[in-house]
This record gives structure tokens, sequence and C-alpha cells, in this order.
């Protein structure tokens, strides 16, 4: 059975981030076995504590929640992150989250003598859900995607994650109550789907209608 890790990145629980990844885990667990991480629950310093956090020396310096983080990423097949663009990116607490967990040694592991690296998270695959208040066209033509290469390229390829999938939700400051149970169902049925079939026959960007 595939296992699928929900990872929501909203600050608030209330937001349709959360939503969402909460749609999506109903569905996967028809066909999943699914667990679901919020990071504004957990405890644990957006900033390195120490030095060693990038020094290929991670023993005895990552909190509780952001260990059991690890093992819970190590454990999935599958990931899921969901999250809104702002300013271009992805919120502070999910990329202090991704600073903190994915480490040298755990995600990847430098070679020596070698540009290159070692990808440690090899074989996994990906779901990125991201909402936004801008157009489609805008975040491709003006922003040039930033937010999803800054996911794609430097941090879920470079760590071996592939394929990863993306689906947009536009203009959500302007979307209607019933666009948002759309959406919700939408979602549910794609984590429904790629828990069963799998991501790979996805197209790379998806914009939810």
């Amino acid at each position: 059975m595939k296992k699928v890790l929900v990872i929501l990145g909203h600050p608030r629980s209330d937001s349709l981030s959360h939503a969402l990844g909460q749609a999506y885990a109903e569905g996967a667990r028809q066909h999943a076995e699914v667990r679901i991480l919020e990071v504004n629950r957990l405890e644990f310093a957006l900033s390195y504590p120490t030095r060693t956090a990038y020094d290929n020396k991670v023993e005895g310096v990552l909190e509780p929640d952001l260990q059991k983080a690890q093992a819970d990423i190590q454990w999935a097949d599958h990931l899921v992150f969901a999250y809104p663009q702002w300013w271009g990116g992805v919120p502070a607490l999910l990329k202090g989250f991704i600073e903190r967990v994915f480490l040298p040694g755990f995600a990847f592991k430098y070679r020596k003598g070698s540009a290159l690296q070692d990808q440690l998270l090899k074989g996994k695959t990906a779901r990125l859900l991201v909402t936004m208040d801008a157009p489609s066209w805008w975040n491709r033509w003006v922003y040039r995607n930033a937010v999803h290469n800054a996911m794609l390229h430097p941090t879920l390829h470079f760590c071996g994650v592939k394929p990863v999938r993306i689906s947009e939700f536009c203009v959500v400051r302007k979307s209607t109550p019933i666009q948002r149970q759309r959406w919700l169902r939408a979602t549910r049925t794609l984590g429904q789907r790629e828990a069963r079939q799998g991501i790979a026959t996805s197209p790379s960007i998806g914009r939810a209608v």
C-alpha cells in the first residue's frame, strides 16, 4: 500500500491550504496509508541554533518535532505540500521547516571532490497544492513560476524527489464559497486517483477550475 505524507505549510489551521491538504488526505485514504504533518503545530526554531545544522552533524541538533518530521518523510512514498504563494515564494514557516529538515546527511549528501550530490530521497514523488491570489498567467509570465521553481529544482529535485506535480488554485481572494467547494471536491478526487494510480501521467502544472 502506498504511504502518503501530507505537509500543511500555511501558518493558519483555518486556511484554504489546510482544507485542500485535508481533502487530498481524505481521498488518498481510500487506497493508501496517510499521515498529516501540520508545520504550524511543530515546536522548532526557524533559524539554526548551531552551525552544525549544515555541517553533516545533525545528531543532537534537531528538536523532537523535526526528528519526527524526518522520520515521516523517510516513511512516505509520496509527499504532498499544501501552501500559499506569498511574495512569489512559500511562507517563512514552511521555508524554515524545509531548511531545518532537508539537511545534508538526510535529504542529500555532497560527494567528496565533486560538485554533484547523492540524492537521499530518491524514489519518492510529490504533489504541490499551491494557492495564490494572482491569476495563473500572472504567476507564469510575470513571476516566471518563481514559487514552483524554488520548490522543484533546488529543493525536491535536488534531493531526488521526482516526478513532482503541481496544482494551482488561483485568484483565491475573489473566489466564492461555491468555487472553493469545487476545489475541495477536485482535490479529494485527485488524492484518491493518485493514491491508486500514482502521478506519472498527471500534467506537470495544472490549474484547478
